[in-house]
């Protein structure tokens, strides 16, 4: 008994699992598999990203009435900025009317309202246009609005109906309930024929030709009689900027590149160097194609929690100082914008067009 409680001191020692040795007096058991315990690896602490505080910036900019009184200036991205210097589109003009006026959204950066009031121009002198309606531009200041759109937040994006302008002045209150004309067919991937005409592609073509405009998006079913219409012309090029997306049966939006002066616009990435007029067309119609109706009742989901707005942290550091800036400025809710104003950068100079200040 010495000498085998000798060997098991030993065999631990040059470090035999215990449940290995023999019991004391009987044989030897089967050996038991035991597993060995992996490293558990340490947990590195993550630091989380702060939450945006303050009220939603579209409470902000939507309670602005009037511009900032600083330089011309588109700031950030076209769905994540705001606007400084902006122009008014007047509400009458020689070729155009502005639509829904007690929403205050016939604000631009002047590169745009200038684009506007020229469109409306040359369509009705060239292309047989009465005129335009213009719905939403943008707020006085720019940023995210309180209903709408996701976009229009830098004055450089306009919505422009297709609905020719009638050959009197709308009154305010026709203004506010004149419903725009749907150019959808019912199969609602094609247009209806007694509402779209010759005229309408002129229109478009008259749109995309200007320089200055970066891209226009309308519904697939426009954008397929678009190519369609123009199947046997030469002259295509301006189909390139015409892009089909959701909605936009009703109106066109017109979309003009940064401006000179505004150093902190953001630009989108260039388009696909297309027509538009293939696969992605094609693509785009199977998606509004309306889906036939299911056998099985629809799942009623429970409601999705509103999104939390975009807050005035989230937005380019000058949006501040554009809130801030002038009487009008200060009826804003002051804790939002009065912890980091920012200096207005100084105003650029006017290139030989015009083109900083209207």
């Amino acid at each position: 008994m010495r000498l085998m409680s000798v060997c098991c001191a030993l065999a631990l020692l040059a470090g035999v699992p215990a449940v290995l040795l023999a019991q004391d007096g009987g044989p030897a058991p089967k050996p038991l598999t035991v597993a060995a315990k992996k490293p558990v690896p340490s947990k590195k602490k993550v630091a989380k990203a702060k939450k945006p505080t303050g009220p939603p910036a579209r409470d902000l900019f939507g309670a602005a009435k009037t511009p900032a009184p600083l330089a011309a200036r588109s700031i950030g991205f076209y769905a994540k900025g705001c606007l400084a210097g902006a122009a008014a589109l007047p509400v009458d003009g020689v070729a155009w009317q502005a639509m829904r006026l007690s929403r205050n959204r016939n604000w631009g950066h002047p590169d745009l309202i200038t684009l506007v009031e020229r469109l409306a121009v040359d369509a009705r002198k060239y292309d047989g246009w009465p005129g335009l309606l213009v719905g939403d531009i943008s707020q006085p200041r720019g940023g995210p609005m309180l209903s709408g759109h996701a976009s229009h937040q830098v004055g450089l994006d306009a919505d422009i109906w297709l609905t020719p302008m009638p050959d009197r002045r709308l009154t305010p209150q026709e203004r506010e309930d004149l419903s725009a004309t749907s150019m959808l067919a019912e199969d609602k991937v094609s247009v209806d024929p007694k509402i779209w005409t010759d005229a309408h592609v002129r229109l478009l073509k008259r749109a995309a030709s200007y320089p200055v405009v970066e891209r226009i998006f309308v519904h697939p079913a426009i954008k397929k009689a678009l190519c369609e219409a123009t199947a046997n012309e030469s002259d295509r090029g301006w189909l390139h900027k015409i892009r089909a997306y959701w909605g936009h049966y009703y109106h066109f939006h017109v979309r003009i590149a940064c401006p000179k002066g505004s150093t902190n616009c953001e630009a989108q990435p260039p388009l696909p160097n297309d027509d538009g007029c293939g696969k992605d067309l094609t693509n785009w119609l199977a998606l509004v194609k309306p889906k036939p109706p299911s056998p099985k009742p629809p799942v009623v989901a429970a409601p999705a929690p509103p999104k939390p707005g975009i807050t005035l942290d989230q937005l380019p550091a000058e949006c501040r100082a554009v809130l801030a800036s002038g009487p009008d400025g200060e009826r804003i809710p002051a804790p939002a914008v009065a912890a980091a104003k920012v200096p207005a950068p100084a105003k650029p100079p006017a290139d030989k067009a015009g083109a900083a200040t209207k």
